[in-house]
């Protein structure tokens, strides 16, 4: 007996449509040519599609909203490659923003303050944000303005180093303070 897969059978598997129109797939009356190996203009598809097979590349449509849409001679695998090698080029090069988080109590000692200090300091150094906050146990809830002066505190050592975001906010049992690091010119 074969099992039944919950909510019936599996769909067919569909080909992903191309993001380009190439080729047949191009059906406006007229098309501005650029690229290599072809003198730019407009032309009418057929003698486009004919400039494309005596080449042995494909017409692909490369800006489909221009009046009359704008094609280009290429080899469409290769200009597929090229598309996906730059878009990986750029999601390399984007900076993903990484935050540090430094916790405290409501009555943390005058020491500790000094070391976490130093930590929050290296952090915006190496270019990190920082998040500072201070978690209220219990009944601690009662010194909300003593977690908030440390806040403070801790972002007035820090100002050489970094820019307050987001002030001493309250949410829950945690009080926040977020710091970005100061954007050095070079």
């Amino acid at each position: 007996m074969a099992l039944k897969r919950p909510g019936g059978p599996r769909p067919p598997m569909r080909k992903k449509e191309p993001d380009h129109r190439i080729n047949e797939h191009i059906r406006v009356p007229e098309v501005r040519l650029v690229g290599d190996n072809v003198e730019p203009g407009v032309y009418p598809t057929r003698k486009a599609l004919e400039l494309a097979d005596e080449l042995e590349l494909d017409l692909v449509e490369i800006s489909p909203n221009a009046a009359p849409p704008v094609c280009r001679i290429i080899d469409y695998s290769k200009f597929v490659y090229e598309q996906k090698k730059k878009q990986k080029e750029i999601k390399a090069n984007a900076k993903q923003t990484v935050i540090k988080e430094i916790r405290f109590g409501p009555n943390t000692s005058e020491h500790d303050f000094d070391f976490k200090l130093k930590h929050a300091i290296r952090f915006l150094e190496a270019g990190e944000k920082v998040r500072a906050y201070v978690h209220f146990k219990g009944r601690a809830i009662v010194f909300k303005e003593q977690g908030e002066i440390l806040l403070l505190r801790f972002a007035q050592a820090l100002e050489d180093y970094g820019k307050v975001e987001l002030l001493p906010k309250l949410e829950g049992k945690r009080m926040f303070l977020t710091l970005a690091p100061k954007v050095t010119k070079k």
